[in-house]
């Protein structure tokens, strides 16, 4: 298989969606898990210190669920990867300061931490994506 070959081949579309709802599982997990238990949510937000923390829980259901579905539909595809990074990257900075933790507590936040950073590229790779098939359209 030569570069010009590679350069061709396209995923069949189902296995892209299915790579794009892989990407989002944890978004989509979270935010129905969160609308279910909103209860929850509200304490999580206490819990990291953000506040207001209801209207805060709502904002990150709406987000969560808003920007995966964004992003499997296509409809402003760019935008939801866009949003996920962002909001992924601030949330791992609130949440998972390992540098502060003591061990053995360091350990699994600093692989938590550098888990959703790849999740961080991710998004921004799903971003530039539908952004260059749209100048190329």
């Amino acid at each position: 298989m030569n570069t010009s070959t590679l350069a061709r081949w396209q995923p069949a579309p189902a296995l892209r969606w299915i790579a794009l709802l892989l990407l989002c599982a944890a978004y989509l997990q979270g935010g129905l898990d969160k609308a279910f238990d909103f209860n929850a949510a509200i304490a999580e937000m206490q819990h990291f210190g953000v506040s207001p923390a209801a209207p805060m829980a709502a904002a990150v259901i709406v987000l969560e669920l808003g920007a995966s579905l964004l992003i499997l539909t296509g409809f402003y595809r760019w935008l939801g990867a866009l949003a996920l990074a962002a909001f992924t990257l601030f949330a791992t900075f609130l949440a998972l300061r390992f540098w502060e933790m003591p061990q053995p507590e360091r350990f699994m936040a600093e692989n938590a931490f550098f888990e959703h950073l790849g999740l961080v590229g991710g998004f921004l790779l799903v971003a530039w994506h539908d952004w260059k098939a749209r100048a190329d359209a």
